[in-house]
């Protein structure tokens, strides 16, 4: 997909250090910048002559303009950009909106929002969007430190105001006692199962949401499944994994030959070239397509998703496929390497 310059017309702090920016989006770029609820934006910016991309979830309900929540990371050459220099009329190169993390406001029912500290950003636009159907309710739980590092606190207090009877929020703090017990400490897997079986009727949720770091999200997905949630109802997305992939599988394929012959198919054009298998896809086909679609590199935000229409690749971490995708040989191309002699990835699949 294609870069855009949009301009920047409100630049919100949230906290100490976390920002709220929104774009305006010109009239011919309305529908290109449409989104769904959860969706995110993939974000460009060249320094010192090298290109940089992070993808952020959009806040804003659907139907306004796009909106992310920004918390910076110390020394981020991106974040730290975005929530201390970045002002109204600045210009960003963004991308149209992806992900397949989203909720479908005309289906209502119930719904469980997990979020941990900037994971509350996708929640927002979720939250916000499904409680314009009458028939919808929303649990949120929230953790964060501390009251004063809770992302849009204002705003979850007014969407409590304007749907009291539908909409349920709990903050759960983990370095300041609350008056109850129960909301002081981590969202780890002991207090994400008493608060599951205590205050949330989790088996009748029709959707499970979740967003935060690596281990809330794997102890949320395993106390789920053990009180006899579906997992076809529960949606994740992660922000960060600080861990490394793992080996390839196929370690007696990679050694057989030096190269692949490799097809690209990429906004209806087909690129070939020899890739080495020792190296992902994404990496060996930017040497030769500027336009291939990535962002994280680390198999989270599956902005570089393509399908694999011929031949052999191995994938060796996903956190945004689902079973059924993978199922239909979609992969990340980023933690991707080619195997067989010839293989064909289609991006516009």
């Amino acid at each position: 997909m294609a870069f855009h310059p949009l301009a920047v017309s409100a630049v919100d702090r949230v906290t100490d250090d976390a920002a709220a920016i929104t774009f305006a989006v010109p009239d011919d770029l309305r529908e290109v910048f449409s989104f769904a609820a959860g969706q995110s934006l993939t974000l460009r910016r060249v320094v010192e002559g090298v290109e940089h991309r992070r993808t952020y979830s959009i806040c804003a309900p659907v139907g306004s303009s796009p909106r992310i929540g920004v918390r910076e990371i110390p020394g981020g050459l991106f974040s730290s950009w975005l929530v201390r220099d970045v002002r109204p009329g600045d210009s960003v190169e963004v991308q149209p909106p992806a992900g397949g993390f989203r909720a479908d406001p005309a289906e209502g029912g119930r719904h469980l929002c997990i979020a941990a500290g900037s994971g509350i950003t996708p929640m927002l636009s979720i939250a916000s969007t499904v409680l314009g159907n009458l028939d919808a309710r929303v649990t949120l739980l929230y953790g964060n430190r501390t009251t004063n590092t809770v992302m849009f606190a204002e705003e979850l207090a007014d969407l409590k105001n304007a749907h009291n009877t539908r909409f349920d929020l709990v903050h759960v703090l983990s370095r300041e006692p609350r008056d109850v017990e129960l909301f002081s400490g981590r969202l780890d897997a002991d207090r994400l199962r008493q608060l599951l079986t205590r205050l949330v009727p989790v088996t009748e949720m029709d959707h499970v949401w979740l967003c935060g770091p690596f281990e809330m999200l794997t102890d949320a997905r395993e106390v789920l499944a053990s009180l006899g949630v579906a997992p076809e109802k529960v949606h994740f997305e992660l922000f960060y994994v600080d861990e490394p992939p793992p080996q390839l599988r196929h370690v007696e394929n990679v050694v057989e030959g030096d190269t692949s012959e490799v097809t690209v198919v990429l906004d209806g054009r087909t690129t070939i070239t020899p890739m080495r298998r020792d190296r992902t896809i994404l990496d060996s086909a930017q040497q030769v397509r500027g336009d291939v679609p990535f962002a994280c590199k680390g198999g989270v935000c599956g902005t570089c998703r393509a399908r694999i229409c011929d031949g052999k690749a191995d994938m060796v971490r996903n956190y945004a496929l689902e079973p059924d995708e993978v199922d239909r040989d979609f992969v990340l191309t980023c933690q991707t390497f080619p195997v067989s002699d010839t293989v064909t990835v289609d991006f516009d699949a």
